[in-house]
């Protein structure tokens, strides 16, 4: 993606055009509906994958002790947990008081704080490592949030992030026939919320591709931006370094 091409997600929840600040507030309110069943949602959308995906996020960071993190977007606090494993000294930020509320009734060691990705509560310089894990899609302005995360990382400091992606074209058909029919009707029979998986699912869709994504990444300031496929695809890590 070039600087010049809009963010693909910017005006719209979904399939609907909205103002931003009606997009911020539908998001917060599908979060907030969510909540209470997510992980257990996220498990049967995909039949549990979701956390071998993660562990592998993780464990591809070479995390040391005692390195600053954060996990943006971080609601029910698994990627930082397992950040904490490995000896981070990590902190959750999500804008959804509901997700945190799950989050830290799970890790009430793990400090948690209602925050936005594009108004981050930390100083220049001052991360080593920024984790994301299926959260860009939901932020207001992509391109600030980036810039926001650029900002608070060291030079040197890593933004790392794991999100629903592209899958090979062989496999395309069948998980958006999947995605487009299976999950709204698992949202409307385990957590009665179908409308609020329907919105994720749109927004899944009209996610960019991995390669406009690193575009994207690398116009927001960062030096290089990699990635690699997960399950044919489906999801991405996309792992970038500040100059």
């Amino acid at each position: 993606m070039s600087a010049a091409d809009p963010d693909p997600l910017a005006g719209r929840f979904g399939a609907t055009s909205v103002a931003p600040d009606e997009r911020r507030q539908r998001i917060r309110d599908v979060f907030r509906l969510v909540a209470p069943r997510y992980d257990l949602m996220n498990d049967l959308m995909s039949f549990g994958i979701h956390r071998p995906w993660k562990r592998a996020f993780v464990a591809g960071l070479a995390v040391t002790p005692g390195l600053r993190a954060v996990d943006l977007a971080g609601g029910t606090g698994d990627i930082a947990r397992l950040l904490a494993a490995r000896g981070a000294d990590v902190t959750v930020v999500d804008p959804s008081e509901e997700m945190l509320a799950v989050g830290r009734r799970r890790s009430p060691g793990i400090p948690a704080i209602a925050a936005e990705a594009e108004h981050l509560p930390f100083a220049d310089a001052s991360l080593d490592l920024v984790t994301m894990s299926f959260g860009i899609r939901n932020v207001t302005h992509m391109g600030t949030a980036l810039a926001e995360i650029g900002r608070v990382l060291k030079p040197g400091g890593r933004f790392a992030c794991l999100e629903f992606s592209t899958p090979h074209w062989l496999i395309r058909p069948g998980y958006q026939l999947w995605s487009r029919t299976a999950i709204p009707a698992l949202g409307a029979l385990v957590a009665g919320k179908v409308a609020a998986y329907r919105y994720l699912i749109e927004s899944i869709e009209r996610f960019p591709d991995q390669a406009r994504f690193a575009g994207l990444i690398r116009d927001a300031g960062f030096a290089q931006a990699d990635w690699r496929n997960l399950s044919f695809g489906i999801a991405a890590i996309h792992v970038a370094r500040k100059a």
